[in-house]
């Protein structure tokens, strides 16, 4: 993984609420799990991907 930055954006709320739970459910940071669906769209969309 690169260097890391700061990336601030709203979200609907219903969805940081499945995220946070899906987070604890899984034992991981909501950011984590919010930076593998990124990587995912990316792969979807054949774009770039580290």
């Amino acid at each position: 993984m690169g260097k890391r930055k700061m990336y601030n954006t709203t979200l609907d709320a219903d969805l940081i609420k499945h995220i946070r739970i899906l987070a604890a459910q899984l034992e991981k940071r909501h950011n984590d799990l919010i930076e593998e669906a990124i990587r995912d769209l990316l792969k979807k969309y054949k774009l770039q991907d580290k």
